[in-house]
């Protein structure tokens, strides 16, 4: 049977090898890395150099820069020469999307080089075809003649790799074999990592990385099951990214999910927030999901268990609870995640709640019937499952041991039937003044990864003091854990160097046209490396086809290409509408 952690109920790091990416060791005893990358042009080597020196004064341990061709890749050269002499010695990554060439070029001026396996040597055009054994084979074959001058070369020159698959840049080969599913993203990595060992070289992390964070935690899940399951040498570090999270509070949310859910289970030895913001911003939010993970893992355990964990954690499946009805709404058996507050905060808010627009309390908690247990009281679990109708059942208040572990406990002891009520924290925040983010991130995390387990019936965010506030992030959980979706849903990529457009500007412009169209999926990317693939979620998508043009699609099929920049918003709408899904904007 896979597993991917030693212990559900109970926290401990995944043990791994050492990689050395010049003088920063990820994985083993160290401490989690903190990544970023520069979105300034590698030709231009003062603006990488300024903006590399950036990130390493906010805490960047690990710096990637884009290197699309050979000629790109050269620049790197400079770069690193410049930061050297700025006695700056931060290890620097190549990222590489279909030219090896570029990644040979690399590796001989930089630490790291960052291959992605579905474009390395395949290509993506959604091409409909099958594979026979014969033609698969020779395919790997090619992968082979391509791959192995580059693992030779990082081994001459003592240089780490990350194999890093991404969910929307996976090869044709691979789709038509294993479908757009994590068993295709894991064995995509999987092929190079055996080129890779069978050369003797094993300074390499692997990565999973999706827009998805229901995705992203399936597929990292399985590659650490998949590795676990060949044997103890396959303990590479991993590292750890939503991409194309989006900007705001809604992309901070999103990767903490990611992030944070397998943080908790002891996934990760380096990490990337990935924000469509100045590189610079993601580091402090990177720090801050690390500390957060700190200081819930160092609560008391719980006792050692010996429960099966009610769940599978490879496959998404909602907790199959009894439907209730509860203040006039009807809560549990397939019925949308509801949103509890307690009754001071609605107080607080019952004047204006015309103004919360969609972020409207829904259940006040001390009038719910809501009943807390101690999942560790065998008598107190007997005598609620016991009960002839169901119930609805959280932890209490002051409950001392980290939250998804206890929740996972709750759920693991609970008959099915009776729904549970998630809190972020069960250490109810009184300070109004605390930072935002300090509460955001335990609670995307928390509640996020129970939510994309199938845990989970309604949320009740208690880290966070401020009523409107708290609200609205209950319900961002909701909308980034795909548990409910209530508004337009944006997957907008970071900056980089391939970025064929301002993303920062272009996506504030495209919420300001499309902001209030409820449930439409659109995506916002700055080239064609990741875009159509990422967009397989998307209804909609906006894509960097050339300087200055656009290409708009209609899920992952390009429909019109090479827009004038000017024109591109008002042509998404066009097409938006021309497809049925578009609403007149309410009045204010």
């Amino acid at each position: 049977m896979l597993r991917y952690c030693s212990d559900f109920f109970r926290f401990q790091r995944r043990p791994t090898r050492v990689v050395m990416v010049g003088n920063v060791a990820i994985g083993g005893d160290n401490p989690v890395r903190i990544q970023s990358m520069l979105t300034s042009d590698t030709r231009d080597t003062a603006a990488c150099i300024q903006e590399a020196l950036g990130l390493v004064a906010a805490g960047c341990e690990i710096v990637r820069i884009t290197a699309q061709t050979r000629v790109y890749a050269a620049h790197l050269q400079h770069i690193k020469a410049g930061l050297l002499a700025a006695n700056c010695a931060v290890p620097l990554v190549a990222d590489i999307h279909f030219k090896p060439d570029a990644a040979m070029e690399a590796a001989r001026w930089v630490e790291k080089v960052r291959i992605n396996p579905g474009n390395f040597v395949d290509k993506k055009k959604f091409a409909v075809r099958e594979y026979s054994d014969a033609q698969y084979a020779e395919e790997l074959e090619r992968i082979q003649e391509a791959f192995v001058p580059l693992v030779r070369l990082c081994q001459e020159m003592g240089r780490a790799m990350r194999i890093g698959t991404n969910h929307g840049s996976l090869s044709d080969r691979i789709m038509n074999r294993y479908g757009d599913t994590p068993s295709g993203m894991v064995e995509s990595a999987l092929e190079f990592a055996e080129i890779a060992r069978s050369l003797d070289y094993h300074n390499f992390v692997f990565s999973m990385k999706a827009s998805n964070p229901k995705v992203m935690i399936e597929a990292y899940r399985l590659l650490v099951a998949r590795l676990e399951a060949r044997g103890s040498d396959w303990n590479y570090p991993i590292h750890l990214g939503v991409t194309e999270a989006g900007d705001g509070e809604d992309g901070r949310i999103k990767s903490a999910i990611g992030i944070g859910s397998l943080l908790s289970d002891g996934i990760g030895d380096t990490i990337r927030v990935s924000l469509t913001e100045d590189a610079v911003y993601e580091i402090p939010v990177a720090q801050a999901l690390v500390r957060s993970l700190a200081a819930e893992t160092a609560r008391p355990p719980l006792p050692p268990q010996g429960d099966p964990i009610g769940y599978d954690p490879f496959n998404y499946a909602r907790r199959a609870s009894q439907r209730q009805e509860v203040q006039a709404l009807g809560l549990g058996g397939g019925e949308t995640v509801r949103v509890f507050t307690s009754q001071a905060q609605f107080q607080a808010v019952a004047h204006k709640l015309k103004q919360l627009g969609e972020y409207q309390p829904e259940i006040v908690t001390e009038t719910s019937g809501l009943r807390t247990l101690n999942p560790l009281d065998h008598d107190a679990v007997a005598a609620v499952n016991d009960a002839p109708e169901p119930q609805l059942v959280t932890l209490p208040d002051g409950w001392p041991h980290p939250v998804i572990a206890s929740y996972r406990l709750l759920a693991a002891r609970l008959d099915a039937r009776h729904a549970i009520v998630l809190k972020d924290t069960c250490f109810p925040s009184q300070d109004e003044t605390r930072p935002f983010l300090d509460a955001l991130l335990p609670a995307a995390a928390h509640l996020g990864s129970l939510l994309c387990d199938g845990i989970g019936d309604a949320v009740l965010i208690q880290g966070e003091a401020a009523p409107a506030a708290s609200l609205r992030l209950a319900y961002n959980i909701l909308q980034a854990a795909g548990s409910r979706i209530f508004k337009t849903d944006y997957v907008a990529c970071p900056s980089c160097g391939r970025t064929l457009f301002n993303l920062q500007s272009t996506t504030a412009r495209i919420r300001e046209a499309t902001g209030h169209l409820k449930g439409v999926r659109i995506a916002v990317m700055g080239c064609i490396v990741n875009g159509p693939g990422e967009m397989a979620d998307a209804d909609f998508g906006y894509v960097g086809g050339a300087p200055g043009k656009i290409n708009l699609y209609v899920g992952k099929t390009a429909v019109e290409f090479n827009i004038p920049e000017a024109e591109a918003v008002q042509r998404l709408t066009d097409l938006i509408r021309a497809h049925g899904r578009w609403l007149p904007v309410p009045e204010s």
